[in-house]
């Protein structure tokens, strides 16, 4: 089993940033990809960001790319993801997840494909 508690939300003016957090705990950090996820109210959950257990390969959803970061600290056992530039149509509950993989460049932007999710923390962001 892992653990993961999402951090760093809150209500942010449009173009003002945030920074998340999500630490893990229960396995080996390293041996997960992780992913983040956002889910507007009354919408499906969607794919934000994912980052390889390395941290060397990251892929991103087309309307963050440029203006969000993944990243994350093997060593603490934390994800990240750096919000820049952000818009009303960001709001929404950030979700991280976790799948265990075999290879270090691996990145995932399935939501099936991952088996531990935190509880989320909401990001609101004001026009």
């Amino acid at each position: 089993q892992v653990q993961l508690v999402e951090s760093g939300g809150g209500l942010v003016q449009a173009g003002g940033s945030l920074r998340l957090s999500c630490a893990a705990s229960g396995r080996t950090f390293s041996n997960y990809a992780m992913g983040w996820f956002r889910q507007a109210t009354e919408k499906e959950r969607q794919f934000v960001a994912a980052i390889s257990r390395s941290g060397d390969s990251t892929y991103y959803a087309g309307s963050v790319k440029g203006r969000f970061t993944i990243s994350r600290d093997n060593a603490k056992d934390t994800v990240f993801l750096q919000m820049n530039s952000l818009k009303p149509e960001d709001t929404a509950v950030y979700f991280c997840a976790a799948t265990e993989v075999t290879t270090l460049y691996t990145v995932r932007s399935s939501k099936s494909a991952y088996d531990y999710w935190g509880q989320g923390t909401q990001v609101t962001v004001s026009s």
